[in-house]
């Protein structure tokens, strides 16, 4: 029998439904529980608005520290595959190293997922085990029978939220100072690799400053035949040799990078390309200068109309991101592309100087790929 759960929100709304993810207290901020209330998991409460590509979300690095909410009514009716990977000789030219090849990293990093109907049944010629029987093994949790289309209206009308998975009802209203709030951690550093890895695809080398990364970029990468140093987010590049620098995404305020922003300011007195993408260009933002600031929710989504400004072509791009970068900008830097429905900077570019970044997600995957280009055009300046 389904054992009922009860997502809590900040401002005191509650949402039950059935649990079909893992029951168990939230590792993350475990200490900061009350011990009679058995929560299964707490963080900022988003949402999402893909049809498809539910097992590259939960793996996705930017998601950690949050609860996320899938608007598309039916999920898990195609399975999860397998962990598959692909080593020297097997894919990538003369790439060495072990590559996932089906998710966005080696573990699913959400807090906890809301789904409206979740599909007892699936059926996929590549899956392996069900979403439920993935959530559980890594100890993830999970509520069906939401009502995500009034939940999603109200994250929209009042912005992203604190909130919790109790798996019983709290008999009074929480206060924002008891939940746990993942923009306060430096997430960055906690999702990001230990150790360098080298990956040799080609005569060019990119340097990538991992901080939360998306595999497809390193796949993305390697399949264009550039080798790449896989780094810690607060690797010291002295010890390195290489083309060009790039900065991946990641979760949390960009602010709380504070090491990989100070590598980024000393890279900018280089000549060196730089190319950042989701919390990469916030990064490249803060250390040139400029500001940043919290979206009122964010955009999650894979049908985000961008404009380059140069061009005014549009580009129909995925994004995951609750920061953003304001508009006004230092001298030498410009506004490379804008968002369509708020305006938002979605690019930054250095007029003089191989420096640029976006906001979107060019190696997006299951897609939109519409600007993949932008791969070719940062290896086309190393």
């Amino acid at each position: 029998m389904q054992e009922s759960l009860t997502l809590t929100l900040a401002d005191g709304t509650k949402v039950s439904g059935k649990s079909f993810g893992a029951l168990r207290l939230a590792s993350l901020a475990q200490d900061k529980l009350a011990q009679n209330d058995r929560v299964v998991g707490q963080g900022e409460v988003v949402f999402a608005t893909g049809m498809v590509g539910y097992p590259e979300s939960l793996t996705d690095p930017s998601y950690a520290g949050q609860i996320l909410v899938l608007t598309y009514p039916l999920i898990g009716n195609y399975g999860i595959p397998k962990k598959e990977y692909r080593i020297q000789g097997t894919g990538y030219r003369n790439a060495t190293g072990k590559i996932e090849q089906n998710f966005e990293s080696n573990r699913i990093q959400i807090a906890g997922l809301v789904v409206s109907e979740y599909s007892e049944k699936h059926s996929h010629h590549a899956a392996t085990r069900s979403l439920a029987e993935w959530l559980k093994a890594e100890e993830i949790p999970a509520i069906t029978g939401v009502d995500t289309r009034i939940l999603t209206q109200s994250l929209r009308e009042h912005g992203t939220i604190l909130g919790r998975l109790d798996s019983k009802n709290l008999k009074s209203k929480i206060s924002n100072h008891k939940l746990y709030d993942p923009a306060k951690d430096d997430l960055v550093a906690k999702v990001s690799p230990k150790k360098p890895v080298f990956h040799k695809a080609g005569k060019k080398t990119v340097a990538i400053l991992d901080c939360g990364m998306k595999l497809n970029i390193l796949r993305s990468f390697l399949a264009r035949g550039v080798s790449v140093w896989h780094l810690p987010h607060d690797h010291n590049l002295s010890d390195i040799e290489y083309d060009g620098l790039f900065i991946s995404n990641g979760p949390g305020d960009p602010e709380m990078a504070k090491k990989t922003i100070a590598t980024l300011k000393k890279s900018l007195k280089d000549s060196k390309p730089i190319f950042g993408i989701c919390l990469g260009h916030q990064l490249l933002a803060l250390a040139s200068g400029h500001k940043t600031y919290k979206l009122p929710y964010g955009h999650r989504s894979q049908n985000q109309p961008v404009r380059e400004k140069a061009t005014g072509r549009c580009f129909i791009t995925s994004q995951n991101h609750g920061y953003a970068v304001e508009k006004k900008m230092k001298p030498g830097w410009e506004v490379a592309y804008e968002n369509l429905n708020d305006k938002s900077v979605e690019g930054l570019r250095h007029k003089t100087k191989p420096f640029f970044s976006v906001q979107f997600h060019p190696e997006a995957c299951p897609g939109p790929t519409d600007t993949e280009f932008l791969f070719d055009e940062f290896i086309a300046s190393l």
